[in-house]
């Protein structure tokens, strides 16, 4: 008998519960839910084994609070916590907070799982990843960061609308920075394996660029009161089952660079190899002189960032 996969997802808010939900729907692995609020990972946990009858699956939910002794040997941990921003809270102010937070989970995490392979949905991303990755001591394979995965899924979603075609049909590239100067990639981006800047008109690919830069924000907008997490969770679970498959699937992912794409000792998303090692391997592919300059100013906001944090 094989030993059960183990997930602990940090963070019991919308994105948490739901990534739990994704994870069980799959039958991925046991789950653990983690959150400083007394009783909502232990209610969301109880909440959805109720629904494993209906929907058979098999897997362990259980929710704690603060105590990551549940958490021991997890495979991977996903990790969720962090404050939204708040009126009259600088970027800053938020980012300080962030990094707190991420530190001291990453202290339990590598208390009671030290051989989990983290990933990072906390944002300011690019900058929790890096945080996770300097506190935890991990080697940089076991420390990934999710933002490419929703970025070109999103980018995907709003293409295959402009098409009418499948989703399924539909690729898309995006790199850099979680944010406002991230670098989504027409190029290298295809409906069938065309690339798509072969079948839409450049003002339409431009617009859907220029949306799927401002995703998150056009969902704040809407919302008034929270932030997306069917598509973040998804995109995070995507990834954990990359690892625990050993699909050696690519997908873009924020990583550490020690000199690809020219960027050095900072997370930055680019095309990543994820496979049961966690990163197995960094794609690198020829940008043109505008995307790389696109991907370095990407890679200088989330330096800011670091040197605000002093890490």
């Amino acid at each position: 008998m094989g030993k059960r996969n183990k997930i602990t997802v940090v963070g019991a808010g919308n994105v948490g519960a739901t990534a739990a939900h994704w994870i069980a729907s799959k039958e991925l692995a046991d789950v653990v839910l983690v959150d400083v609020v007394e009783g909502v990972p232990q209610g969301k946990a109880l909440d959805l084994a109720q629904a494993a009858p209906v929907e058979g699956f098999d897997v362990r939910m259980t929710g704690a609070t603060n105590d990551y002794a549940e958490t021991k040997d997890s495979d991977i941990v996903i990790i969720t916590a962090g404050l939204p921003r708040k009126p009259g809270m600088s970027r800053d102010d938020l980012l300080k907070t962030n990094a707190g937070i991420v530190t001291t989970v990453v202290e339990e995490i590598v208390k009671y799982s030290p051989d989990s392979i983290l990933i990072i949905v906390s944002n300011p991303l690019d900058a929790m990843a890096q945080v996770a990755f300097k506190r935890s001591g991990f080697p940089k394979h076991r420390v990934i960061g999710m933002a490419g995965v929703l970025d070109s899924a999103r980018m995907r979603c709003f293409l295959a609308e402009a098409l009418n075609v499948s989703v399924e049909n539909v690729t898309a590239f995006v790199l850099g920075g979680h944010g406002d100067t991230m670098v989504p990639l027409p190029r290298y981006s295809t409906c069938a394996g065309i690339p798509v800047t072969e079948l839409l008109p450049k003002e339409t690919v431009d617009a859907i660029v220029k949306r799927t830069a401002n995703g998150g924000a056009e969902i704040v907008g809407l919302l008034k009161t929270g932030s997306a997490y069917y598509a973040p969770s998804a995109a995070a679970v995507e990834m954990a089952e990359a690892i625990l498959k050993d699909k050696k699937k690519i997908l873009p992912c924020a990583a550490y660079l020690e000199g690809e794409y020219g960027v050095q000792g900072l997370y930055v998303g680019v095309p990543c190899k994820l496979g049961a090692r966690g990163l197995e391997q960094i794609i690198e592919i020829n940008l043109t002189t505008e995307e790389r300059i696109a991907l370095q100013k990407s890679a200088a906001s989330v330096q800011e960032l670091i040197n605000v944090l002093g890490i």
